[in-house]
């Protein structure tokens, strides 16, 4: 194979140029090193390049003749290639369905930028029992924007996370004849119809490692998160009753104006406090009726625990609202100058929730210890009015797929119930007659390819709604709800 001698500044400037090459010298009677390429006015080597250059070869091989100067003890003449991106990869293999947007998510990394959008669509319908048996289609968007405050050229410790969310179709929530939604990714930013909304931004400062505080219109719905149970309803379970505290829904909104702090360890929070406007306002800025209804404290402790060398966590966390409510208990009245009957409700102040969660790992992978699966569980008490829920539960296990072929894969089982409070069933026990909540639901999230994940979902809930209704009235089944989740990451 023939040979062609480089010119000798044709491949020094190109190595100097290339990414990872280093070229280091000492100075006689220096006392620092500095690189060849910044000394003004220094003399390369003299002696002739070899026609034979090859990055393998010996240094006095590539340069016969010639004195290179001396490098730091450790360090050596070399090519290092840049590291591989992230986002790099075939069609079926790299993580993001459009990649790395031409090196852009790359640059945008390097500048502390993080800009991450999902769609999610769902099928799903009540195969049998619950009020109607239909089945509907309704999809979701995720846009999240998390910004690094010090690479993007701020200060040290400072991020920025923001949450877009888009919905639109119809749901078989109000089919089943559950309280609980069946579909609670759908409820958000709002229940029906296409909206589109900010519902979090978010700025945080870390004050030390193991102290942060933020504030900023907060989406309790992410910061609400537990191992094998949490994921919005897109990417684990699906039913309301296995994704949060359902005590929590009275005092705490979606979507909020609030602030706190967090005390970390290990970069993870094990107490939390925030101070939250009561009034939810996903479509909203929030600052047209910003604290007009008292506040809510929320607060948290969540510490880790070791069960044979396998990680868990044990917390408890509570809230109370100094907001008023609609009072549950109604009052029937009796006017005798006109003899008219009637029931009014007024309104009560304040309201709490206490609760406790706990998550333990059975099984991590040795190889990968972001695969494991394990037990979670949640069990949580409100007051019996004006909070709806008097108490609610769930356990389960899910997690990574123990399938070795399938290791991108996770699955969950898991059980609820949810009581609700004396006034809610009392309200009119002839025309609501509501119970309470409980059913079961089962997952597996096929990961097509590390972008796209196919989910079948089936659920068997109990009737909550119309357990004993009055005659003429067609009872309501158990209702096994199935669905079909698609998910792209874009």
């Amino acid at each position: 194979m023939p040979r062609f001698p480089l010119p000798k500044s044709l491949l020094l400037a190109s190595l100097m140029l290339t990414p990872g090459f280093s070229l280091c010298a000492t100075l006689a009677g220096a006392q620092e090193e500095i690189p060849v390429p910044f000394i003004e006015g220094a003399d390369l080597p003299a002696a002739p390049l070899a026609d034979d250059f090859s990055m393998a070869a010996p240094e006095a091989d590539r340069f016969p003749g010639a004195t290179l100067p001396a490098c730091p003890p450790g360090s050596s003449l070399a090519y290092e290639l840049p590291p591989a991106s992230p986002f790099a990869g075939s069609l079926f293999e790299r993580p993001k369905l459009t990649g790395n947007w031409l090196g852009l998510r790359d640059g945008l990394a390097l500048n502390g930028v993080a800009l991450d959008v999902s769609n999610t669509n769902f099928y799903q319908g009540v195969a049998s029992g619950g009020v109607n048996e239909t089945f509907e289609y309704s999809g979701r968007g995720d846009y999240y924007l998390n910004v690094d405050g010090q690479k993007a050229g701020l200060w040290a410790g400072s991020f920025l996370t923001l949450h877009g969310e888009t919905r639109w179709g119809d749901t078989i929530n109000r089919d089943t004849g559950a309280i609980m939604p069946a579909n609670v990714g759908m409820l958000f930013p709002q229940p029906n119809g296409t909206a589109t909304a900010l519902t979090a931004v978010k700025f945080t400062q870390a004050l030390s490692e193991s102290f942060v505080v933020f504030g900023g219109k907060l989406n309790l719905f992410d910061e609400l998160k537990q191992p094998y149970a949490s994921g919005r309803g897109v990417d684990a379970f699906m039913n309301g009753g296995l994704t949060f505290p359902v005590v929590l829904a009275r005092t705490v909104p979606y979507s909020t104006l609030g602030a706190g702090f967090a005390v970390l360890e290990n970069l993870q929070p094990v107490f939390s406090f925030m101070v939250l406007d009561t009034q939810n306002t996903p479509t909203t800025t929030g600052f047209d009726n910003f604290l007009d209804n008292g506040v809510t404290l929320l607060a948290s402790v969540n510490r880790p625990v070791e069960l044979f060398g396998l990680p868990g966590h044990q917390g408890i966390g509570g809230s109370y609202s100094t907001g008023q409510y609609n009072d549950l208990n109604p009052t029937p009245w009796y006017d005798p100058n006109t003899g008219a009957f009637g029931v009014s409700t007024g309104t009560v102040d304040g309201s709490w929730s206490i609760f406790y969660t706990a998550d333990q790992a059975l099984w991590v992978d040795s190889n990968n210890p972001a695969r494991s699966w394990g037990l979670f569980g949640n069990i949580g008490l409100a007051d019996n009015g004006p909070n709806p829920v008097r108490w609610s539960t769930y356990v389960g296990f899910g997690g990574s797929s123990p399938l070795v072929s399938r290791p991108r894969d996770t699955f969950g089982l898991g059980y609820f119930y949810v009581g609700y409070s004396d006034p809610v069933q009392n309200l009119a026990p002839r025309l609501l007659n509501l119970g309470d909540d409980q059913g079961v639901e089962m997952f597996y999230n096929v990961a097509v390819t590390p972008w796209f994940r196919l989910t079948p979902d089936l659920q068997v809930l109990g009737p909550a709604r119309g357990q004993t209704l009055p005659p003429n009235v067609r009872d309501i089944d158990t209702a096994l709800v199935l669905g079909l989740r698609a998910k792209i990451d874009f």
